[in-house]
């Protein structure tokens, strides 16, 4: 029997074997026409997403998919009937014919399979949130510098008709001085709909439990904590991982902001009981930039929807709903004669939506993976984002606001 110790032994030493591939060149130089070759890690609901989003970009092979689920096997190859199949992720690594990797594990695992890709020679594509605590940040960082690796982290807005536009609109000349950005995240669903069901083969014959637990405190089989992971702190951040770390990813990237020098968050669990992380919860960044950064976010209530960011300024206000449609208004009173008057710019960047915006991010990774150029979501942005995350997270748990410790590269 594969004990955790075990497990943990054979991780770190199969990482280490993969160092030898680190700061070497890829196995292949692409030129800009050469076809991508890619696999996929973690094939779950999400990594299904990502996946057919991948094959619907321009000149590129899936190759092959590893899951520790045997049952998601199956299901990616009802999406691509000729893939190679693995339980252990290492054997997907060692194809040498691989290029690039979509990784969409749960977020505890992520630093485990981040950083042997990496080392394997790989470009990888890591989805949110990058790193779940300061440890894996660190190590993911450290796997990073250096390695000549393209890098795209799955905060997909960033690739978004959105972006650019707020770029362009949050300059001084309209904003003035911009000293606090309002976003949030509502829905009215307990369990913010992420409630799975068991399927009748989530047993120990068809999937690796020591492999889902990685280096998390060990518990006893549980297909509850396999299939229904986002409810429990081993393996998930919660809302806070799942979907403020778009909106910090939008802005961080749209303004250049830096990891908050300190950060508050408050709530609770009201109306999913079986679930460890918020339902309810309120954050508070101070950016060093002077802007104060809050979100807000619900599982019982969806009256202001999925997001609707206001970044405040002195001169002017920009509107951004849901990372998508964005409008500037001039400095005057809402509701007044004068604000019906303006004219703000509209809403000319809607409708791309949140699965076109994953196929943009995605193909803009396989070009960069050709290019060698940086991609719209970056190694250093994923990381801010993370590391705000996380600081979110340990204020709540600690009922305290928490610091950055620049210096130590941690949480204090």
């Amino acid at each position: 029997m594969l004990t955790r110790r075990r497990f943990v032994k054979e991780m770190v030493a199969g990482t280490a074997a993969y160092a030898a591939y680190n700061l070497a060149p890829a196995h292949r130089v692409l030129g800009a026409n050469d076809r991508v070759r890619f696999g996929l890690i973690g094939a779950g609901n999400r990594g299904k997403q990502i996946f057919k989003a991948a094959l619907e970009c321009t000149n590129v092979e899936a190759v092959a998919v590893a899951d520790i689920y045997t049952h998601r096997l199956d299901d990616a190859r009802q999406i691509a009937p000729n893939l190679k199949t693995y339980q252990d992720f290492r054997q997907l690594l060692d194809d040498k014919s691989i290029d690039a990797v979509l990784i969409a594990t749960p977020q505890h695992l992520h630093v485990l399979h981040f950083v042997p890709a990496l080392q394997a020679g790989k470009d990888v594509y890591q989805e949110k949130t990058m790193a779940f605590n300061p440890d894996h940040a660190r190590r993911m960082r450290k796997a990073f510098e250096g390695s000549r690796r393209v890098v795209q982290v799955g905060i997909q807005a960033t690739s978004g008709r959105a972006q650019p536009k707020a770029r362009e609109l949050a300059t001084p000349d309209r904003m003035g001085i911009i000293t606090a950005l309002h976003t949030h995240h509502y829905r009215n669903a307990p369990y913010g709909g992420w409630l799975r069901k068991i399927p009748p083969d989530c047993d120990t014959q068809h999937l690796d439990w020591k492999a889902f637990e990685g280096e998390a405190d060990p518990h006893p089989f549980d297909p509850e904590r396999f299939i229904n992971w986002r409810f429990y702190w081993d393996y998930s951040g919660g809302n806070v991982f799942e979907n403020m770390v778009h909106q910090v990813g939008f802005w961080y990237k749209a303004l250049d902001l830096k990891i908050p020098s300190r950060v508050m968050m408050t709530g609770d669990n009201y109306l999913s009981p079986k679930m460890q992380v918020p339902d309810t919860m309120s954050a508070c960044m101070h950016q060093p930039e002077k802007i104060f950064f809050t979100w807000n976010s619900m599982f019982g209530n969806n009256f202001y929807g999925e997001g609707e960011d206001l970044l405040l300024g002195n001169k002017g206000t920009i509107l951004c709903k849901e990372l998508d449609e964005l409008r500037y208004v001039p400095q005057v009173r809402r509701g007044s004669e004068a604000a019906a008057k303006a004219p703000g710019a509209p809403p000319d960047a809607a409708g791309i939506g949140d699965e076109d915006m994953t196929k943009a991010h995605m193909q803009n990774f396989f070009d960069c993976v050709r290019s060698r150029e940086e991609p719209n979501c970056p190694f250093e942005i994923g990381f801010r984002s993370a590391i705000t995350c996380q600081m979110a997270i340990t204020s709540y748990r600690l009922g305290r606001s928490v610091k950055w410790d620049e210096s130590r590269q941690d949480i204090v």
